[in-house]
């Protein structure tokens, strides 16, 4: 699962990139820099205009019931929920980040980031709810270097497959499927 995720471009010249972006395009709107929580309005990557283009969206998908939001999607079963089909199918998106956050059983919260990167790109869905665009970050199963703390993690895209993420359908199936990279914990 991922709750929390940091987003700080001191730390990145990507993210530093992508915040630029933001600003130019969306003048008067703040993207969330540092600790970014559950409907939080925060950048992410999406195809526009046949390329791949940073737009600012709302953390999390409305429940059914209008209580509360839904941050996270099992990449299993994604293709199965009402909920995220379409999105899955049509809106996939990418989460920019310098890592996330998650907390073990004795309430200690780790950063977890990629090794020799200060960029982590996570692999997202979004739509739109009443004109807004709204994202959530797909989970898989955690791998050696997560499952001590969590059993579930981030979908992880390689800088180098975003594109292919975000505009090949045909692709989705395998990336779904793939067991994310090692990472590096740290406590915070």
């Amino acid at each position: 699962m991922c709750g929390r995720y940091n987003f700080t471009v001191e730390q990145s010249d990507e993210v530093l990139e992508i915040l630029e972006k933001i600003n130019a395009k969306f003048q008067g709107k703040e993207a969330r820099t540092g600790e970014v929580y559950p409907t939080n309005l925060a950048p992410i990557l999406i195809e526009e205009k046949k390329e791949v283009s940073p737009v600012l969206s709302t953390w999390g998908f409305p429940k059914f019931d209008q209580k509360g939001v839904i941050i996270n999607a099992r990449s299993e079963t994604a293709f199965e929920k009402k909920t995220f089909r379409d999105s899955l199918i049509n809106r996939r998106c990418i989460v920019p980040t310098t890592g996330f956050y998650e907390w073990d059983a004795n309430k200690q919260k780790f950063m977890f980031r990629l090794e020799g990167t200060n960029a982590l790109y996570m692999a997202g869905l979004y739509t739109y709810y009443r004109d807004e665009m709204r994202y959530v970050i797909l989970t898989t199963d955690a791998n050696e270097s997560m499952r001590e703390v969590h059993n579930r993690m981030p979908l992880i895209i390689p800088r180098n497959e975003i594109e292919t993420w975000i505009t090949d359908y045909n692709a989705t199936n395998e990336i779904l499927k793939r067991v994310p990279p090692q990472l590096i914990r740290e406590a915070v």
